[in-house]
């Protein structure tokens, strides 16, 4: 730890001193004798806060405002500045290339298409809400992602809010990197076998921290179901489900889904992740508005 502490700081003192250095070259200038100052009381501040850490300096390198050699090149032998610095240059093109790439990438995404109308089949997905409702509202979750547990009470209360009016479909779109995604997604539908599906998903959402085998049969026998049944429907229609997960996902890939959660209103990709947002959208679906 030490060590790695002392490596910091001599990065930090590194570049303080280039600063310096080209500084002390015009030391007549009133403005940057104050600022050689600002840098030689930082330094202080910093030697003392080596000495706590344990790193030594020599104590008898006065400070120098005169134009001649700044202490800080005698501090450090030549080997470690020269390293220090290909550390510090090193970490200035890391960052620089960060930054392009992350600038490219923002560039080469495409926008949404908040136009085209696709065709989502329904299938064998669960639906919350009257099956004849007009207004359908797909949502392609991943029930380990933390934003599609934000975002799925917001779609609950839409479809409270209009009972007769609207649906929620439901489509699984686990993530790679989530390793409960899927397991969570077959915990739901097994709970499902018992009539408890929405109910068993509201629960995973609320303790996605906790996710695994053993949490999915706590949540179960909360929700007084049945937790052998659950079991061996989780275990043994587990295969099953999955295949149908692939098929969402497959699905979602054709129709623009980028991550989770992605919704769709009436077929259209929305953007929409507040309840009054999508009171708006519906109001003018109701209305004819929107067609």
């Amino acid at each position: 730890m030490t060590k790695k502490i002392f490596i910091m700081v001599m990065v930090v003192v590194v570049a303080i001193f280039i600063g310096v250095t080209i500084t002390v070259q015009n030391v007549n200038d009133p403005l940057l004798r104050r600022v050689v100052k600002q840098q030689d009381e930082l330094l202080e501040r910093m030697r003392a806060l080596d000495k706590q850490l344990g790193i030594v300096y020599p104590d008898d390198l006065p400070v120098k405002l005169d134009g001649g050699q700044h202490p800080l090149a005698v501090a450090l032998p030549k080997d470690d500045v020269k390293r220090l610095e290909m550390k510090i240059d090193a970490l200035a093109k890391l960052v620089a290339r960060s930054a392009r790439g992350g600038q490219a990438a923002r560039q080469a995404r495409p926008k949404d298409d908040l136009t085209t109308v696709h065709d989502i089949e329904i299938g064998s997905s669960k639906i919350m809400g009257e099956k004849d409702a007009p207004i359908t509202i797909v949502s392609f979750v991943d029930l380990e992602c933390p934003f599609s547990a934000k975002f799925q009470p917001v779609i609950n209360e839409v479809v409270k809010t209009y009972p007769k009016k609207v649906k929620q479909v439901m489509k699984n779109y686990p993530l790679a990197f989530h390793k409960q995604g899927m397991p969570a997604a077959k915990a739901a539908m097994a709970a499902g076998e018992q009539g408890k599906y929405w109910e068993m998903i509201d629960l995973i959402l609320q303790n996605q921290r906790k996710l695994g085998d053993e949490k999915y049969k706590e949540l179960a026998s909360d929700l007084g179901l049945n937790v052998e049944r659950f079991t061996n429907d989780y275990e043994g229609k587990g295969a099953e489900w999955e295949e149908m997960f692939k098929a969402d996902v497959s699905l979602g890939s054709k129709v623009g889904v980028r991550g989770t959660p992605t919704y769709y209103f009436n077929g259209r990709k929305t953007l929409s992740r507040t309840v009054e947002a999508f009171k708006k959208e519906i109001e003018a679906a109701l209305n004819g508005e929107n067609k």
